[in-house]
């Protein structure tokens, strides 16, 4: 019987599911935040949440359990250095997806999965470059304006 015995299978054999599962974490722990469709962030909430779990102990055996998912050193490190602290008084409960809207070419629904609660928040370099990049644009267009 396969009484209460879930799990996604994304329509893809296994090696294939666990290979996209770990590449969605390892972006995932990398960024802070992630977009992927529904079915996906669903399945890789269940699959990050028990890597986070390992992760709140820094021990060799959880080490080596967390090296069989996630093959990334400096994210191995990250995890064990900021992640998991960080989460060490939350029960669980260390991600949080928000639906979004519909892909245009499929409609498939989109979602956005995120770490929640972390005090530094996960930015890429190409958020910050496009920060200064736009309040040069700005500037630029007062001083046009002014004279």
């Amino acid at each position: 019987m396969r009484h209460r015995v879930r799990k996604g299978k994304l329509g893809l054999k296994t090696g294939h599911r666990l290979s996209l599962l770990r590449n969605l974490c390892t972006e995932l722990f990398r960024h802070g935040r992630i977009l992927t469709t529904d079915a996906k962030a669903k399945e890789l909430k269940r699959f990050s949440e028990k890597i986070i779990t390992l992760a709140k102990t820094d021990t060799v055996h959880s080490r080596r359990l967390v090296n069989t998912k996630i093959k990334d050193r400096n994210i191995i490190s990250k995890l064990f250095d900021t992640i998991g602290p960080s989460f060490s008084s939350r029960p669980g409960g260390y991600t949080r997806i928000i639906k979004l809207n519909y892909r245009k070419g499929d409609a498939a629904p989109i979602s956005t999965i995120e770490l929640v609660g972390l005090e530094v928040p996960f930015k890429s370099q190409d958020e910050s470059k496009g920060d200064q990049i736009s309040k040069d644009n700005d500037s630029e267009i007062k001083k046009t304006i002014k004279k």
